[in-house]
């Protein structure tokens, strides 16, 4: 293959239109590589973007309510980046436990969510948190919401002409907490929780809740979420909002367990990231590994 280097964002993307399904972009590598390695797919023109500079970058907009991440941000960046851990520190806390070191040095956030690889940690966390995608085509530049963003197994909205740029996610403000749960036997997590709730006056004013690792997509638990809005936190009601988890999930059987485990799974973890991140209104971690 050949590796093509542009110093521009419109450069990398007219690349990739005019050499269509032949090209492909290339960042940390980490899950490129290693598809092409085993044979799994070839490409003979990749587009090299770590070339353009300012994407590895991590700043503050729209009066500290947004906290831009550039798409060659490491998930080693996100887990030190003093500006993530003092306005999302969920999502510092919840990259140190991405892969391993060499994976986290090496692999950045843009290229683990346009790989849509199923156990993504990042993409279950960013689904609860309301982040939305910067994606740069030929003719225009869109944003997308996580929502709408993992469309299949390791398929997503991006067209094949456009860039990822950048991740936009909303600054932790006075009144949110939240927790990210997970439970891992092998390197990549057979569940994962993440739970983003907003207390106003004593009660749940707000909640988002994802659920990933366990189906091709991460999913928003929206009932459990219905159920928690405008109610006073206790365990009567994480047991109940718990309940709906297995049926929001799209599991599949696979080396990482059975549908029915992993239905198990996102039902225990529900519970326990609720107890978790309300039990932050006092302090504490809302990272947790079962």
């Amino acid at each position: 293959f050949k590796i093509h280097e542009p110093s521009t964002v419109s450069e990398a993307v007219d690349m990739l239109a005019h050499y269509g399904d032949r090209a492909t972009v290339y960042a940390g590598g980490t899950e490129l590589l290693l598809i092409m390695k085993e044979g799994l797919v070839h490409y003979p023109h990749l587009v090299n973007i770590k070339t353009i500079p300012k994407l590895n970058q991590i700043s503050l907009e729209a009066d500290a309510n947004r906290l831009r991440i550039g798409t060659l941000v490491t998930h080693r960046q996100l887990e030190k980046a003093k500006i993530v851990r003092e306005h999302i520190p969920l999502l510092s806390e919840a990259a140190a436990w991405i892969g391993n070191l060499r994976v986290r040095i090496v692999g950045t956030i843009g290229g683990n969510l346009c790989f849509a690889d199923p156990h993504s940690d990042p993409a279950t966390l960013l689904l609860a948190c309301g982040a939305s995608l910067e994606l740069s085509g030929v003719d225009c530049t869109r944003t997308v919401s996580v929502d709408k963003f993992f469309v299949g197994l390791l398929e997503t909205a991006k067209e094949e002409h456009e860039v990822l740029t950048g991740v936009t996610v909303p600054t932790q403000t006075l009144g949110t907490v939240g927790s990210y749960m997970r439970f891992c036997v092998h390197e990549r997590p057979t569940a994962t929780v993440a739970a983003i709730l907003h207390l106003k006056d004593g009660f749940i004013d707000s909640a988002r809740i994802a659920l990933g690792s366990v189906g091709p997509t991460p999913v928003r638990i929206t009932r459990a979420e219905e159920l928690l809005q405008g109610e006073r936190p206790n365990d009567e009601l994480y047991v109940a909002a718990a309940k709906c988890a297995p049926d929001a999930t799209d599991a599949v059987d696979d080396i990482y367990g059975s549908v029915e485990y992993k239905r198990h799974l996102a039902q225990v973890l529900t519970y326990r990231g609720l107890v978790r991140a309300l039990r932050k209104r006092g302090g504490g971690n809302g990272v947790g590994e079962s």
